[in-house]
């Protein structure tokens, strides 16, 4: 019996386990393992300070995995490649024949001094990038009327990159919907040059930014936050004053993962970027934000590599060359408020580009365009991030990214 294990039932574990159940035989144990029973839509928690009930966000994580895939409900402790066998934190030995690593990674606002431990935190200092800081900011949004509301994001990595400008704009459509815009000053700080990382984008994005009356504080490299006197501070001495304050920490990769020797000085995992090999480790694989591969950590990419992961697992599993190449590809919808979204389409050497998608000239999407159909897309995500998705059905978007549509510079 050949045995494989899966760290982490989150989107790539959950897809990887769907996707390799219906392709291996019965001679193939699959087991899968996370510390709880529940799988949270991450993408919810952007809008759970806005509308969405908390409870939609989470559904158990065993009703999304098919019959014949153990699911182990623990914490884990260490990997032993050499050995190939998993410690997890009760003492308990899972051992394994190929190992999948999808173990995420997590928001560490312990990294940023003042932050969580800070007198203001969940007070007058929020994150929205777990569900209980969603609530808590939901419940500060409520009471805030009037001051200076900074949206801040520390470092990269993070989870959606996006997120932090999607949420300065849902906020500021928010306040002007209340017809209190002129009493909320709204600044978006980055430790970026400019409004995102990719010249067409950063463009398009920082003039929406102007548009919306928002103010940008870039190359913002921040050193703590000042609970006394409410500044966050950066390292080359700028103090700006909030009176709320949204911060997105740094992420890094698991515990387990860092406790293991596997990861970089991040935690994350140093994989072969398009066959998801890990560089040091032949029978491991490395699905969504666990790797190390450069491009962003975000739904659509753990979505696209499983897909592409399947075939080189199986030709790995037999010995033979890999067939599938991954290219990074990315695509993600940016809320813009006013009931509108814009779409980003990218991979590792295309920065998102304006266009259509994802028929050339017939779309129905615009790339890099705030619209109402984009905006109706990013809703209507959750339901197939539910129904098809994660039981790894295929959609109609190639997991490679394509050029049709876009408008090269």
């Amino acid at each position: 019996m050949n045995t494989l294990l899966i760290l982490g039932a989150g989107t790539a574990g959950t897809m990887a386990a769907n996707l390799l159940r219906t392709k291996l035989g019965d001679d193939w144990s699959i087991t899968i393992v996370d510390r709880d029973n529940e799988h949270h839509y991450q993408p919810g928690y952007l809008f759970v300070p806005f509308w969405m009930p908390e409870g939609r966000v989470v559904k158990e994580r065993d009703a999304f995995l098919p019959d014949g895939v153990d699911f182990v409900q623990r914490d884990i402790a260490r990997v032993h490649p050499d050995q190939r066998w998993v410690e997890l934190a009760d003492g308990q030995r899972l051992d394994y024949d190929w190992l999948v690593i999808a173990s995420g990674s997590r928001p560490r606002p312990d990294l940023v001094p003042g932050m969580a431990d800070g007198s203001l935190w969940r007070d007058k200092v929020h994150e929205f990038y777990t569900l209980e800081g969603s609530v808590a900011l939901r419940d500060a949004l409520a009471d805030f009327h009037e001051g200076r509301l900074l949206v801040h994001f520390a470092d990269q990595p993070i989870k959606c990159p996006v997120a932090p400008l999607e949420f300065t704009f849902l906020v500021e459509d928010k306040y002007r919907k209340a017809g209190l815009r002129h009493d909320v000053d709204i600044t978006y700080v980055t430790p970026l040059d400019g409004a995102f990382t990719k010249p067409v984008a950063s463009e398009t994005l920082g003039d929406l930014l102007r548009q919306r009356s928002i103010r940008l504080a870039a190359d913002f490299a921040v050193e703590r936050i000042d609970n006394d006197t409410q500044h966050l501070v950066s390292w080359d001495g700028r103090e700006l004053p909030f009176d709320l304050l949204v911060s997105i920490p740094p992420h890094t990769g698991a515990q387990f993962v860092m406790d293991s020797g596997l990861g970089d000085d991040l935690g994350f995992v140093p994989v072969d970027k398009h066959t998801l090999q890990a560089v040091d480790h032949e029978r491991i694989f490395v699905l969504g934000d666990a790797s190390d591969i450069p491009t962003s950590k975000a739904g659509s990419v753990a979505h696209f590599a499983a897909e592409l992961f399947v075939d080189n697992f199986l030709a790995a599993v037999a010995g033979e060359p890999m067939p599938r190449s991954f290219d990074g590809h990315a695509n993600c919808f940016v809320e813009s408020g006013r009931n509108q979204a814009l779409l980003l389409d990218f991979n590792y050497d295309t920065q998102p580009l304006t266009g259509t998608f994802p028929a050339a000239g017939v779309g129905p999407m615009r790339l890099l365009e705030p619209t109402r159909i984009n905006h109706l897309g990013k809703l209507a995500f959750e339901q197939v991030y539910w129904r098809l998705l994660l039981p790894g059905k295929r959609l109609p978007v190639p997991a490679n990214m394509s050029m049709a549509g876009k408008n090269e510079p």
